[in-house]
């Protein structure tokens, strides 16, 4: 069966750390979702998450100017804080980051396609209120 085409594309720190790799799977679907004018969006906690010591800050900043990245609101850290709870009491720094990014995509236009290499971790927070792809699919 074929995913309804999505409205909003999320980056999670993988999917952005491949990107700043030049990752061509990643590159494409970027470049598809483009072209059919889905925004391609990235929380700004996920920067933090993806940059280390070695990343290009000119070559970062290209490419963010070509994404939105979104801010964390307190209304996000209410809903992250609902999603951990809901998945079970989920908690602590493992999760932190992934609710607060799951709660920008479920604000964002539906359906919402979100990138990841947590599809677990995605799903327990989640669910079926977004699509999940594995990043290196």
């Amino acid at each position: 069966m074929k995913e309804p085409s999505a409205r909003s594309l999320v980056l999670d720190s993988q999917a952005l750390s491949l990107l700043l790799r030049n990752d061509r799977q990643v590159i494409t679907r970027i470049e598809a979702a483009r072209r059919v004018g889905v925004p391609v969006l990235v929380s700004a906690l996920t920067v933090v998450e993806a940059v280390h010591g070695k990343t290009d800050t000119a070559r970062l900043r290209r490419l963010l100017s070509r994404l939105q990245v979104r801010d964390v609101a307190q209304a996000d850290s209410l809903t992250a804080v609902q999603l951990l709870s809901d998945a079970g009491g989920l908690h602590g720094h493992k999760y932190a980051i992934d609710a607060l990014v799951a709660a920008m995509a479920l604000r964002s236009p539906a359906p919402v396609l979100v990138l990841t290499s947590d599809r677990d971790d995605w799903s327990k927070l989640c669910g079926d209120q977004v699509q999940i792809k594995d990043v290196r699919q």
